[in-house]
């Protein structure tokens, strides 16, 4: 290995099997020459896949496999994980994060087990219960964070608040904005509406002076761009991040079905082909794919666990960027200034 960045791929944990995982590793340092992969997972397993790839043989020295001796099935329970499965892929992945060795890990697995043992194994950032996913949608205002999109399908208000919080100073960091917006997700904008957990949350955090939190926003503001930041529990982020990709997919499916049509069509396609890469590559949600564990002590990022080899990818860059811009030390750097009661 040489003296680049280091990033942890938990190999084992994918639908797909550990092929893609391999396959996107090598395609990912084909494209970024100042990065190394750690491969987690079983090495003979991960040898042949490796031995067949023609990339192998010129990337090898910026590779390296680290052995595990189980895997992390999808229907595992977090709690069984947390007390048998101390010796897998995932939670090898996460010790190496949290002795130093590498700066990121990369996993398309259970994510709730990869929730409780990121808290168990690089625990949390100060006054924050539990971590929350979180990626940046695209929206007319640069792009709205959403959080948590299913790290806790049970949240409490007062989790919410502290999602708030974490996710206001991610976005004035990413977004370089020295102010950014909250909204909480509901079923209307106006104040009568909601459950009980979301008027108990939009309640507690209206008293937090360090939120700048303009009231309720409903699901299509994630894409008009009402707010910097829209919060939500896990089950109905988890629902809307779904909702958007499935939406987007029978988009680009139809696009697709469209061009191919006609002889005329798919001259059209061509001519019209440098036109409409770009807003076709922001409705994809390969391009997309990768999400943030916000408030672990650590970069840890969540593929989609049936994530082809170029979704897959993304994800790696993703982890990629947020190592090389130190985001956990700076949100976690903030929280320490707030009073938590």
């Amino acid at each position: 290995m040489t003296g680049n960045l280091r990033i942890a791929v938990d190999a084992m944990s994918c639908d797909h099997g550990a092929q893609v995982a391999v396959n996107a590793s090598l395609s990912f340092l084909e494209r970024n020459k100042t990065s190394d992969i750690v491969l987690v997972g079983n090495q003979s397993e991960l040898e042949v896949f490796l031995f067949q790839h023609p990339l192998y043989s010129s990337l090898k020295h910026r590779l390296e496999i680290s052995p595990a001796n189980s895997v992390v099935l999808m229907d595992d329970k977090p709690s069984v994980v947390l007390r048998r499965k101390q010796d897998s892929s995932m939670a090898e992945a996460l010790k190496m994060a949290r002795d130093g060795s590498v700066s990121a890990v990369v996993s398309g697995g259970n994510t709730g087990a990869l929730m409780a043992l990121g808290r168990s194994i690089l625990g949390t950032f100060h006054g924050v219960d539990r971590p929350a996913i979180t990626k940046l949608f695209p929206s007319q205002n640069g792009g709205t964070l959403v959080l948590d999109l299913g790290a806790n399908v049970d949240s409490s208000a007062e989790q919410l608040m502290q999602f708030a919080l974490m996710g206001q100073i991610l976005a004035q960091v990413i977004k370089e904005k020295e102010q950014a917006d909250v909204a909480l997700l509901n079923v209307g904008d106006e104040n009568i509406k909601g459950n009980e957990l979301v008027r108990l949350a939009d309640s507690l955090i209206r008293e937090a002076p360090e939120i700048n939190y303009i009231g309720f926003a409903e699901g299509g503001d994630i894409f008009r761009g009402k707010a910097d930041v829209l919060v939500c529990d896990g089950f109905v982020g988890n629902i809307a991040l779904k909702s958007a990709e499935g939406a987007a997919n029978i988009i680009l499916d139809g696009v697709k079905a469209f061009f191919e049509r006609s002889w005329f069509t798919r001259l059209l396609a061509k001519l019209l082909a440098p036109h409409m890469a770009s807003a076709l590559k922001q409705l994809d949600p390969d391009t997309h794919n990768g999400a943030m564990f916000l408030g672990l002590n650590g970069v840890v990022v969540k593929s989609h666990g049936n994530a082809k080899v170029e979704a897959f990818v993304h994800a790696i860059e993703l982890a990629d960027r947020e190592a090389r811009s130190n985001l956990p030390e700076k949100i976690n750097k903030a929280l320490e200034f707030i009073a938590f009661d």
